[in-house]
């Protein structure tokens, strides 16, 4: 049994700790809002008032906030990660942030004997519920052999990327295909609509040829039933494109094609709800 900590158990980061619980670890979480962190509680874990309070009881410390202020903060804030974690210990941030930002947070931990990795993860909130979580890390090999049991516990996938900020560019990457994988679903099947043919047949036609992939067989489904509860929010997804096409415009990178998949997903976000799942640039097309 390994002593964890968890901050930020969201809609992602809930069912990931649930399952590091699952497999015989002592839980410590810390949420900004104290009903996120119920469920985990209601399992066993204990709550703690602040990152640097859970993260004292622990030996690996798991982060998943939304942005890369937020991970500043429960990392190298007043209250952070850092004033609490012993030295030796692990932070495995799984949050979608900057990769430059991400390596000088490993370096000001590292300067305090704590190791980091970054490893944010694919897969969406069903993933995240399941343990099949695709998990991209950047940090030392050591430190990722070190937890990839826990990481065994959330995920099926776990791929060593490189050093320090690696995980996050393999992320970036990833929000890059999906994102044009998501508007290339669902402009053809608002075509299939339109002509007047059932985009149901059309979508299980495609699942059988090239064109099939993850994106049409889930988000092609939930497009036809208009199902946009989310797994993954279109105003997250924004975020994260915005990190992408930053690393690509620092870079001198032409991403026009990424370009006008993230405008589409960024007017799901401010004209219809960012609260819904980003496959809802369906139903903008459709309007």
């Amino acid at each position: 049994m390994t002593s964890l900590a968890f901050i930020g158990p969201g809609i992602m980061g809930r069912p990931m700790a649930l399952n590091l619980m699952g497999g015989g670890h002592d839980m410590h979480v810390y949420a900004r809002r104290a009903e996120a962190a119920e469920p985990l509680v209601a399992a066993g874990a204990r709550a703690w008032g602040s990152p640097a309070e859970a993260a004292a009881q622990a030996e690996v410390i798991f982060s998943c906030v939304s942005d890369t202020p937020d991970v500043e903060e429960v990392l190298l804030g007043a209250q952070g990660v850092v004033h609490g974690a012993r030295p030796g210990s692990v932070v495995v941030d799984m949050s979608t942030i900057s990769p430059s930002a991400t390596r000088e947070m490993a370096a000001r931990l590292a300067g305090q004997g704590i190791e980091m990795l970054d490893a944010p993860v694919s897969g969406g909130e069903q993933g995240a519920v399941s343990g099949t979580l695709s998990i991209m890390v950047g940090g030392k090999a050591e430190a990722l052999a070190r937890v990839r049991p826990l990481l065994d516990l959330m995920g099926r996938n776990i791929v060593h990327v490189g050093d320090n900020g690696a995980g996050q560019v393999a992320k970036a990457c990833n929000q890059i295909v999906v994102a044009q994988t998501l508007v290339g679903v669902a402009e053809a099947l608002q075509l299939a609509r339109r002509e007047g043919v059932d985009a149901a047949r059309v979508r299980e036609a495609l699942l059988g040829g090239f064109a099939g992939s993850k994106i049409l067989e889930v988000h092609g489904q939930r497009m036809l039933d208009e199902n946009y509860t989310p797994g993954f929010k279109a105003r997250l997804h924004t975020k994260d494109l915005g990190i992408a096409l930053a690393e690509a415009e620092s870079l001198g990178l032409d991403v026009t094609a990424v370009r006008a998949a993230a405008d589409l997903i960024r007017r799901v976000a401010e004209e219809i709800d960012g609260e819904l799942d980003h496959s809802a640039v369906f139903r903008l097309l459709g309007e």
